[in-house]
């Protein structure tokens, strides 16, 4: 923070009208066993109460909040050879942010640490927890309640809530996002005005103001970012487009790696991947013309639903768009969250709902739970091979096959085919019969005993179940 930042601090928490769970004033009290105290009592109290930070200020009185300044100068206090911050970091289990700052408020000397909330579990000092109740700091084990709620709010984290960069002037903000984007695809005229502009990235949380400094959130970062590449924590979410000759990843053709906020470079990015498809002049008994081979909406489907689904806690990995000669595999880091035999009926549970609720306003996805079946019904429309679904141990992936016919597919092919149909079927109130399993393969009637072995086979692997007798099925789980 800078000088001006901290003496706008001062102001604030001297206006408030006693000490409180996250904040202690003291004047010279530099033991640092009661530092130590302090640092995990005020930790666990700001996770509790919802804080950005929590504070030990030095230098204000705790009864008046009269600003009387300290003597104590925590960078010359030295504990076994250590700096004090370098020594509490040690003590302190897990590693929390700690910032000392010294400076001068009112011409005497002030010292204030700045603590980050608790996360995950509660903040050890030398193995032992400590909580503030009221304005003393007891120990934590003494306090169930207290202790159940920091595990509660671990759970509670919200990426998109949690800050991109932070203490940034109005005009840093507007230098760093691109704002008309938000105003252009909200359908929203801009503001005539900075601060109209302003107040309507506070209002979608894309920004916070706090003191009279702007943090930009996730959210608005990974939205609207100019360049993700000035995100420290978000550079490596930029998705990554790889075009391979053949089909394995000997040699690769050429790659390209996007630095804008998805928000403003989505329609770009689904332009530049269908531009690098191969297109047939027909394709089945439907199309007569020369279109792509694989359906433009489901790639737009599977990219959106790529960048709304990912875990953005998986460091290291982005987004993969990979076209192969035989396929397309469109990659995002995190382990679904539901079964993938389900994700044509079951609505997705999403880690990120703040950012799929604004990119469905914005007209960028489909509506909760529609995506995966407009896939589905493009993939039977160009009748192309059923989508793998594939879940790793922390990815996800959708592979989108080009053409094949009955007889060049495999059994895994030809199961998944017959079981995505059946779903299909059934969410649309209908049910899956030989016919229409002749229709989604392009087979002729005459060959009706091919497919009614198909539909054994597949009764057999247990995906899918017959329905009263009546020679129609529906999926499994619709029993």
């Amino acid at each position: 923070m800078e000088q001006e930042d901290l003496q706008i601090l001062i102001d604030e928490l001297r206006a408030l009208p006693h000490e409180s769970e996250w904040v202690e004033f003291k004047q010279n009290n530099k033991n640092p066993q009661k530092i130590g105290e302090y640092v995990s009592a005020l930790a666990n109290s700001a996770c509790i109460e919802n804080k950005e930070y929590a504070y030990l200020v030095y230098g204000i009185k705790d009864e008046t909040h009269q600003a009387v300044g300290t003597t104590f100068q925590p960078r010359k206090e030295k504990i076994n050879g250590q700096e004090i911050e370098n020594w509490l970091t040690t003590q302190l289990e897990p590693r929390i942010g700690l910032t000392i700052f010294e400076f001068k408020y009112e011409e005497k000397p002030m010292v204030v640490f700045q603590i980050e909330p608790a996360n995950n579990r509660p903040i050890h000092f030398r193995n032992i927890s400590y909580v503030r109740i009221g304005s003393y700091t007891k120990k934590l084990k003494d306090h169930d309640d207290k202790e159940s709620k920091i595990w509660q709010k671990a759970k509670q984290v919200v990426f998109e809530k949690e800050y991109a960069k932070r203490n940034l002037s109005s005009d840093q903000v507007l230098e760093l996002l691109e704002y008309p984007f938000v105003f252009k695809l909200l359908m929203l005229p801009l503001p005539s005005n900075k601060d109209g502009i302003l107040e309507k990235l506070q209002e979608e949380k894309l920004i916070v103001k706090r003191l009279k400094k702007y943090h930009i959130t996730n959210l608005g970062a990974i939205l609207f970012a100019a360049d993700l590449n000035y995100f420290n924590d978000l550079a490596r979410k930029c998705p990554r487009v790889i075009i391979y000759k053949g089909n394995n990843k000997l040699h690769t053709i050429k790659e390209q790696v996007g630095k804008f906020g998805y928000a403003i470079a989505f329609e770009r990015l689904v332009n530049y991947v269908n531009d690098q498809l191969p297109s047939n002049e027909e394709i089945g008994r439907v199309f007569r013309e020369e279109v792509n081979v694989y359906p433009r909406l489901a790639i737009r489907e599977l990219i959106a639903n790529a960048l709304i689904h990912q875990d953005f806690s998986v460091r290291g990995t982005s987004i993969m768009i990979e076209i192969y000669n035989n396929r397309i595999e469109v990659t995002n880091p995190g382990k679904p969250l539901i079964d993938t035999r389900r994700f044509i009926d079951h609505s997705p549970e999403s880690r990120n709902e703040m950012l799929a609720g604004l990119m469905r306003r914005m007209r960028i996805c489909e509506e909760r739970g529609s995506g995966i079946d407009k896939v589905i019904t493009q993939v039977e429309m160009f009748q192309l091979p059923a989508p793998d679904f594939v879940a790793g141990d922390n990815f996800t992936r959708v592979v989108l096959f080009s053409p094949k016919s009955l007889r060049q597919m495999s059994k895994p092919d030809k199961l998944r085919a017959v079981y995505q149909h059946c779903c299909l079927k059934y969410i649309s109130g209908e049910y899956m019969s030989n016919q229409s399993l002749r229709e989604r393969f392009d087979i002729n009637k005459k060959n009706y005993s091919i497919i009614s072995r198909l539909i054994k086979e597949v009764i057999e692997a247990g995906v899918i179940v017959e329905y009263d007798n009546s020679r129609m099925y529906i999926p499994y789980w619709g029993r």
